[in-house]
């Protein structure tokens, strides 16, 4: 199954899970992705992550790439 766009949202708990044992996510993908899972939005991620907006668009393509490739 592939998806053209990720919606984090609408992943359930196992499938995150999943994704978190198999993607081999560095610390700060897998921050993002777990602040994206909880709807935040990048704007926010940033500031959670003390980085700026440009860095967690990069961030997000990595992680969109990693779970691509196992879905």
């Amino acid at each position: 199954m592939k998806y053209d766009i990720v919606m984090f949202r609408e992943f359930t708990q196992p499938e995150i899970d999943n994704f978190i044992a198999k993607c081999n996510f560095t610390d700060s993908e897998l921050q993002y992705l777990l602040l994206r899972c909880k709807d935040n939005s990048n704007v926010k991620i940033a500031i959670s992550m003390n980085i700026s907006e440009a860095q967690v668009s990069k961030i997000a393509k990595r992680v969109k790439n990693k779970i691509k490739k196992i879905i």
